[in-house]
């Protein structure tokens, strides 16, 4: 009888031991998010005297994938700049595959729609103008040659424009938050209609 309730009592500790490591292995292995940051940001022509009727938005986008052991497979990532409730313009980045510990910095432009245009560059020759920038995707993490399940990515930011058309703040860099829960309802309608 005490040989078989020190066996139960030995077999308890091994599986209580496995089940820590695996906690540990879980913890230690579990992806993070990438991070997302507009390092780079300009509006050409808005401060001059020459009144266009439409602009455009240049736009410099670090996605950096801080994880070593884990490869990040992403959908299309979608980008729509706002100005108060209006959405001045949207851009589409394509899929694509990022490896581990890796940056890829996207630089491109969005055209400013035109119906907004007057009232944003009026905004930005006065100083007030503020530009919030939403974020929206889904991305698939790849560790040890296993992908995982759809994530959904939601980010927004806000970036305070000067009277030259670019960022104002002191960082000159604006990094992209987790959206309230407001956004998230609105970018999830977005995705599941895409």
């Amino acid at each position: 009888m005490c040989e078989t309730k020190s066996f139960y009592l030995w077999l308890l500790q091994v599986i209580g031991l496995l089940g820590i490591l695996a906690l540990c292995l879980w913890l230690a292995m579990r992806p993070k998010s990438p991070n997302y940051t507009i390092v780079n940001f300009s509006i050409p022509g808005a401060n001059t005297s020459n009144e266009s009727d439409h602009g455009s938005i240049h736009y410099e986008l670090d996605i950096e994938n801080p994880n070593q052991d884990s490869g990040i497979y992403y959908d299309d990532i979608f980008l729509m700049f706002y100005h108060g409730e209006d959405k001045v313009g949207s851009k589409t980045i394509p899929s694509f595959y990022q490896g581990k510990d890796k940056t890829r910095q996207v630089i491109d432009q969005v055209d400013v729609e035109t119906r907004f245009w007057t009232v944003l560059r009026k905004a930005i020759m006065n100083a007030t103008a503020e530009l919030r920038v939403d974020l929206s995707t889904k991305i698939r993490y790849n560790t040890w040659g296993i992908k995982s399940k759809q994530h959904g990515i939601n980010r927004e930011g806000k970036i305070p424009i000067g009277k030259d058309g670019k960022i104002s703040n002191k960082k000159k860099k604006v990094k992209l938050r987790h959206a309230s829960k407001k956004w998230k309802q609105r970018s999830t309608r977005l995705l599941l209609s895409t």
